[in-house]
């Protein structure tokens, strides 16, 4: 009966090894390893069984080696044989030899038969998850499409074929809803080995499933014509990609777009209507930031390298416009950028300019001209100036002699003094609060406070 069991065995590896394209030798190993924890079952773990496989009959045989030695001083015959009795075995056989005998594998029994059988089972499986997950490891970064099965703890189970992705929660669309049936796809973006098999991880939010959706629609960013430098999204909402090409002949926004907007609307369809932005990159990153605020116009743009931050400034009827529906537009612009953005309005800027300047004037002798020329030099303040060094207020127009610099620094400073010593609020211009004002009778306000400041510091 044991024969007969490992005789169907044979038949079902041979075509379990068809079915799951698992290579010979893994199946060979397998019925080895199998034979070996069967006959140990049989005879005891005491004895030295080795498995071999029998490339002229098919079959993997076992081996029982024993050392060969005297009679007079044979003793224990499961690891011993005597001389005279090995030499009928092999006629070249000698003392201290190692000898193999065969084994019967039909002696092995039903049992033993049936755990090499499920170990054998088991050693297809785990050859099979490693072919799976080397097939899925070379697929990562690519999109994949299978049939939506269930759902579990918010997860989207997805039958692949040979196996099962899933699309936890954070990688799903917002408000998407598949049932049992539906086609759905998604990137591939993660592939893990667990003690469960391979765990496929797909991706409908991540940024690069939206670019290789364009690569996939656009045959210009498959051959390499029109290239996306980054992207950015709000999956379900919005999203931006930006594009350029070394080919002067090529518009690489229209080819995103494509003719009346087919290939970008085939796009947008998959990802449930969400609204795509596609920008022209520029290695001019405040172009490129301009660009990547569209529609909003944008009248000036203030950089601060060292941080990598961006203040941009633009028409006030164009602030809601720039900064987006709960600030999307500004948000997507800065991860496209990669640069902090900070949106302004031209009035914010006026005002905070003339606060700049009123600031500045509460320095005794100080002149609107001049004033203005320290805050264009950096300096929004008289407390900045107090704390900055010689070199650098040197650089303001008419302070380049190192001795008008210092001086320029000490009456910041004991301006600062001052202030602090009174416990009194520095004073701020009118038009801080005022929003809306003729500029006539704003400025002559500014000028009566700052005379009446100017003559009480005077007097003290």
């Amino acid at each position: 009966m044991a024969e007969n069991l490992f005789s169907d065995l044979a038949k079902v590896i041979d075509q379990v090894g068809k079915d799951k394209g698992i290579d010979k030798d893994v199946i060979i190993d397998a019925v080895k390893q199998a034979m070996l924890v069967a006959a140990r079952k049989k005879y005891g773990t005491y004895r030295e069984i080795e498995a071999q496989y029998n490339e002229e009959t098919g079959e993997v045989e076992l081996y029982e080696f024993k050392e060969v030695v005297e009679r007079e001083k044979f003793i224990d015959e499961e690891v011993e044989i005597p001389l005279d009795e090995a030499l009928k075995l092999d006629p070249g056989a000698q003392l201290d030899d190692s000898i193999g005998i065969k084994l019967e594998s039909g002696d092995l029994g039903r049992i033993a038969a049936q755990t090499a059988k499920q170990i054998i089972l088991q050693k297809v499986r785990d050859a099979e998850r490693e072919i799976i997950f080397s097939e899925f490891e070379q697929r990562k970064g690519e999109i994949a499409s299978g049939i939506a099965r269930r759902v579990e703890k918010g997860a989207i189970v997805v039958d692949l074929g040979r196996t099962e992705a899933h699309i936890p929660p954070r990688e799903q669309i917002p408000g998407e809803m598949y049932k049992p049936g539906d086609r759905i796809q998604g990137y591939l973006s993660e592939v893990r080995q667990t003690t469960r098999g391979p765990q496929i991880i797909m991706s409908r939010a991540d940024e690069r499933y939206l670019v290789k959706l364009f690569e996939m629609e656009v045959p210009e960013i498959y051959d390499g014509i029109v290239e996306i430098m980054s992207a950015a999204r709000e999956p379900g909402q919005r999203a931006k990609i930006a594009v350029r090409t070394k080919d002067n002949s090529v518009d690489p926004v229209g080819a995103c777009v494509g003719m009346k907007g087919s290939r970008v609307q085939n796009i947008v369809q998959e990802l449930k209507g969400e609204k795509i932005d596609i920008v022209m990159w520029d290695e001019d990153v405040t172009r490129f930031a301009c660009n990547a605020l569209a529609p909003a116009e944008i009248s000036k743009v203030f950089l601060d390298e060292e941080n990598k931050e961006m203040e941009i400034v633009v028409p006030d009827q164009q602030l809601s416009l720039a900064i987006g529906k709960k600030g999307q537009n500004v948000r997507l612009a800065a991860k496209l950028t990669g640069w902090k953005l900070d949106i302004i309005s031209v009035s914010a800027t006026s005002a905070r300019t003339a606060e700049s300047i009123f600031n500045l004037m509460l320095i005794p002798g100080m002149s609107e001209t001049m004033a203005q020329n320290i805050f264009q030099s950096g300096f929004g303040s008289f407390q900045s100036l107090s704390t900055a060094k010689v070199e650098e207020v040197m650089t303001i127009p008419g302070y380049d002699d190192p001795e008008k610099a210092q001086k320029l620094i000490q009456e910041a400073a004991d301006l600062v003094k001052k202030y602090t010593e009174q416990g009194i609020p520095v004073p701020t211009s009118p038009n801080a609060t005022a929003k809306v004002e003729s500029g006539s009778s704003a400025k002559q306000r500014a000028e009566e406070q700052l005379k009446a400041e100017l003559s009480k510091l005077g007097q003290e």
